[in-house]
């Protein structure tokens, strides 16, 4: 088989860097497998080592720093043809250190190589997580206080069932890289070499060195006993063959015609506790009966049961781009929150738009027409002020019609809950 390097852009790394010796050997591991460029998908992130995914005619994906494995996951599971490589420096591990537990832990068939070369050599030598605390670095003495992160360790420890710690410089790499590649599930090399450009500068570091402190370590060779298990892939596969097929929601059958022909938007303003969002749903399902397109986008407080609680619809004989609502056919303002919440609204609704607005309630000034409604003095409880709102806006035949709203309701609720909601809508009168 033919190199896999782009002849078109080829390797440029700094002079020494072990960098171009790690892809060198990956080429090598490739030709020995007899893969094609359309076997496989380079992922990296940011650092020279995010260099790797233009210096392969492969596929490949580049993303954003600490992130290459869960685009490779997200690869994997999509093409599981596909041998999926991902490269990272040891700037890249730190700082998605927990996208590396969530792989060991997953065992996706993905094949991690770590470039370790001891600092962020791209942004100027600053220490990162795997730097020595005696190395000096471009950042003062901050990794004199912090224990370097050993990531073959902490790969076995979270799961990973196959973990390699070799030195860039191993006569055999093209050996110890191919192995990890055909290595059905996740395996992880955490190579180590010298960065030439900033590293070395303050620092001596040799190939011999490497080989010193690595002898003087727990030597990680490939599987891990432990962590032996199926693959994710092939276990899902498997898991996922024997189960029931779930059934399909219930279809909604159109059978009514709205009111208006044209699109609406609707803005339900109100605030915790008076069901907007379930509100919001009903007015959705009753569009959908008259064979509406609809979106709802909801807004309320990380606190649910205190400020504003809002829903915004759209219901449109067209297809719908963008949930969000442009200019608005109708608000339903039913509490002070929501109503401060998109206190700009009110000045851009047109002449032709409609505004139900609870009595009681003050609104900023409006050009749209203005409905009001008692909705206290009919007996109905806050808690249902947004569904008689509703009720008020069907009863004059805008956005939706009675029918519409009743098929709604008995598409959503049961029992008492049915009887309830019909007995709420029945009260409002204007």
């Amino acid at each position: 088989m033919a190199s896999l390097i782009n002849e078109n852009r080829p390797p440029v790394f700094c002079p020494g860097c072990s960098h171009e010796r790690v892809l060198h050997a990956l080429d090598q591991a490739f030709t020995n497998m007899g893969l094609q460029g359309h076997q496989i998908c380079m992922v990296s992130d940011i650092g020279c080592s995010g260099l790797f995914d233009t210096f392969f005619n492969t596929h490949a994906f580049h993303g954003l720093h600490g992130r290459a494995l869960t685009y490779a996951t997200g690869l994997k599971l999509a093409q599981p043809e596909l041998n999926v490589v991902v490269t990272m420096g040891d700037g890249g591990l730190g700082i998605g250190g927990h996208h590396l537990l969530s792989a060991c832990r997953r065992n996706l068939d993905l094949t991690l190589l770590v470039l370790n070369n001891f600092n962020f050599g791209m942004t100027g030598g600053q220490f990162s997580a795997t730097t020595p605390p005696e190395a000096r670095v471009g950042s003062g003495f901050l990794n004199q206080i912090e224990r370097p992160l050993d990531a073959g360790r902490v790969a076995a420890a979270a799961g990973a069932p196959y973990v390699v710690r070799a030195s860039a410089y191993a006569k055999d790499l093209p050996r110890i890289i191919e192995e990890a590649i055909r290595f059905q599930g996740f395996s992880l090399l955490d190579l180590w070499g010298v960065c030439p450009g900033r590293f070395l500068r303050l620092n001596k570091l040799t190939p011999q060195m490497i080989d010193q402190r690595l002898d003087g370590l727990e030597p990680l060779g490939g599987p891990v006993e432990a962590n032996q298990r199926p693959e994710y892939g092939r276990a899902y596969l498997g898991q996922s063959a024997g189960a029931a097929a779930e059934e399909l929601p219930a279809g909604i059958e159109a059978v009514l015609k709205p009111p208006q022909a044209s699109r609406q938007e609707v803005l339900i303003l109100g605030s915790a506790g008076q069901r907007v969002i379930t509100a919001g749903e009903i007015l959705g399902l009753a569009g959908l009966t008259a064979g509406l397109n609809v979106t709802q986008k909801n807004e309320y407080n990380i606190t649910v049961l205190r400020g504003p609680s809002i829903s915004e619809l759209i219901l449109s004989p067209e297809a719908i781009d963008y949930t969000g609502s442009q200019e608005p056919t109708a608000v339903l303002a039913v509490a002070a929150e929501g109503v401060a919440r998109r206190r700009g609204v009110f000045g851009q609704l047109k002449e032709g738009s409609l505004v139900i607005q609870a009595e009681g309630l003050d609104l900023p000034q409006t050009r749209a027409q203005v409905v009001k409604v008692d909705f206290k003095a009919q007996g109905l409880k806050t808690a249902d002020w947004s569904l008689a709102a509703l009720a008020a806006l069907a009863k004059l035949n805008r956005v939706l019609s009675m029918e519409m709203l009743q098929a709604a309701l008995q598409g959503r609720f049961r029992g008492k809950v049915l009887e309830a909601s019909r007995a709420v809508v029945e009260k409002v009168s204007l």
